[in-house]
């Protein structure tokens, strides 16, 4: 890699070009949470369904994971300043989309370009500071700018809950654009032009189709299910004027099945590409030190529940407390918290205890608050009673994050440890993209059944209002039962129900039907938590199999590896 000349020389220019990194790297982490309370509020505006609010969340981490490594190695050949700005341009013309979206599929489609320039966006930061700074002031860069993922990480919920209440759900995505112009043009100012002068070209088009068609079939089987039916058609499934040509067989395993076939294909070839010497994107030799292998799977499984409860908590607080999307984020504060106070401290637990102890630890408090926010989740739940679950929450992330990445890395070789750091990256986004469809799946199918269930148990409900009802509850995201509770169905939701039943007469029902509703969505954000904790119980099992390092040891790797760490 060359160093920046001009960079390494002038100081001033050199903090603030990280100045610049971290505006864009905030834009791309704040989009990955700030949506989260704003869906509810998207998913009335829009008339979403269930599996449209799933797909608004997950297409962003599934393309950002997708095209991380691929979009990384082409900076690394093509220039890390111009990969960047590129990105940048990018994420704000699909920010640009994403605000005057008028649809479910505009705004779906706003979000893929989202997470394509946010692929773009990350590795190049990662490159240009390890190619900027040197010795202690790399540290400190790297440390600067892990703080800014922390923070805005956490900022994201209460900004865009902010957004949402005072201005519109637009406002989440209209926000980028005059932070995104400011780092583009102080990138153009204050950084040069750099790369890796002995990347080796190349491009893995086998690698990149396999591992993109892998994990869309995947968590298009996982979001679509219920839409589909899991085995046998529900209801026909067709895209670009083609259909489905099985009538007894849904396309939902045949995805499954694809998929899965897809991420052996991609295994065997980036084997293979590697022993021939060829360009690869994924280095399946560094699995073998176990470190890596098992701190991967640990935070991959572990990004399942922590994604996955962020995405089902704003949905139940909006739709059965009546809560306004800024009070969502304000209880997600609580959370913020207990991150923020224990990322410090969780490095000096590390030199006493050791990373791994901490990484356990850190774990463990996660699934104490998550499974504790579960059980106290009810249909007249006092929100403060939230508040000590999710700072203990909030503690685990803080304590497990902030080592983890040092213990993946930590005995990877200095010239693969950009590669190995980009893979950490894609596993955390897979379990992020795979959390919100596996845990938003649980949620809807749970809510759409004990919906259905609990209104065939009212006496004199018509049938034809049931069906209605259950089906602007899943057409909704569970949004509808604010109108129901009101005895005001929304107009789009009347809509959405194509002439079943008068909305005037539908209407008439809400109040009686709006109990049997919220009780549904009790129980469906209870089954989603303790989803969530298994996910997490998992990942600590796995976090028990990492190597134990000596404390006085950890010290030393602390200095050897803690800017590839903080990197992470």
């Amino acid at each position: 890699m060359t160093p920046n000349p001009i960079s390494a020389t002038d100081p001033r220019r050199r903090w603030l070009g990280l100045a610049m990194l971290s505006v864009g790297v905030a834009m791309i982490i704040v989009d990955a949470t700030i949506v989260n309370v704003a869906v509810p509020s998207i998913a009335r505006d829009l008339g979403l369904s269930g599996t449209g609010t799933q797909w608004v969340n997950t297409i962003y981490a599934l393309v950002f994971a997708a095209f991380l490594v691929t979009l990384g190695r082409i900076g690394d050949q093509a220039g890390r300043r111009r990969t960047y700005v590129a990105g940048l341009i990018l994420f704000l013309f699909a920010s640009a989309l994403a605000g005057f979206a008028q649809s479910g599929e505009e705004l779906i489609g706003a979000r893929f370009l989202q997470g394509l320039g946010g692929a773009a966006i990350l590795p190049a930061t990662q490159s240009i500071l390890n190619s900027n700074f040197r010795g202690r002031d790399r540290a400190i860069a790297f440390g600067i700018w892990g703080s800014v993922i922390g923070g805005m990480a956490a900022l994201g919920p209460l900004l865009g809950g902010w957004l949402t209440t005072n201005l519109s759900w637009r406002w989440a995505f209209y926000v980028n654009i005059p932070w995104g112009l400011l780092a583009i043009f102080g990138t153009l100012a204050w950084i040069d032009e750099s790369r890796d002068e002995n990347a080796r070209a190349g491009f893995d088009l086998p690698g990149f189709l396999f591992i993109t068609v892998g994990l869309s079939s995947f968590v298009f089987a996982m979001i679509e299910g219920y839409t589909y039916g899991w085995t046998s058609p529900s209801q026909p499934f067709g895209i670009l004027g083609w259909r489905w040509p099985l009538e007894s067989i849904s396309i939902v395993p045949f995805a499954i099945a694809l998929g899965l076939l897809c991420l052996v294909g991609f295994t065997v070839v980036e084997i293979l590409r590697e022993r021939a010497g060829k360009f690869f994107l994924f280095d399946f030799a560094l699995w073998r030190y176990p470190a890596f292998r098992y701190g991967n799977l640990a935070g991959t499984i572990v990004s399942l529940g922590e994604f996955g409860l962020l995405f089902v908590l704003p949905l139940f607080l909006q739709a059965v407390l009546g809560m306004s999307a800024f009070e969502v984020g304000l209880v997600l504060v609580a959370l913020a918290a207990g991150a923020f106070v224990a990322a410090p401290v969780a490095a000096g637990f590390a030199r006493r205890y050791g990373p791994r102890r901490v990484v356990t630890m850190g774990m463990g408090l996660e699934a104490i608050g998550i499974f504790s926010t579960a059980i106290l989740i009810s249909h007249d739940l006092n929100v403060l009673v939230l508040v000590p679950p999710l700072v203990v929450y909030g503690l685990g992330v803080g304590f497990a994050t902030a080592q983890l990445t040092s213990v993946v890395l930590a005995d990877i070789p200095a010239e693969v440890s950009g590669l190995a750091s980009g893979t950490n990256s894609m596993m955390r986004q897979i379990g992020s993209a795979l959390g919100i469809a596996i845990l938003g799946s649980v949620l809807f199918v749970s809510l759409g059944v004990g919906t259905g269930n609990r209104l065939a148990q009212i006496p004199g409900l018509p049938p034809v209002a049931q069906n209605a009802v259950r089906q602007a509850i899943e057409q909704s995201a569970g949004q509808a039962l604010i109108g129901f509770r009101t005895g005001q169905v929304d107009p789009a939701v009347a809509a959405q129900l194509g002439g079943q039943i008068d909305p005037k007469q539908l209407a008439q029902f809400g109040r009686q039907v709006a109990p049997p509703i919220e009780d549904a969505f009790v129980d469906a954000a209870h089954l989603a938590g303790l989803a969530a904790t298994g996910f997490v119980l998992v990942g600590l099992m796995f976090s028990l199999l990492l190597p134990r390092t000596k404390p006085q040891e950890a010290v030393a790797k602390d200095v050897a590896v803690g800017e590839e760490a903080v990197a992470g």
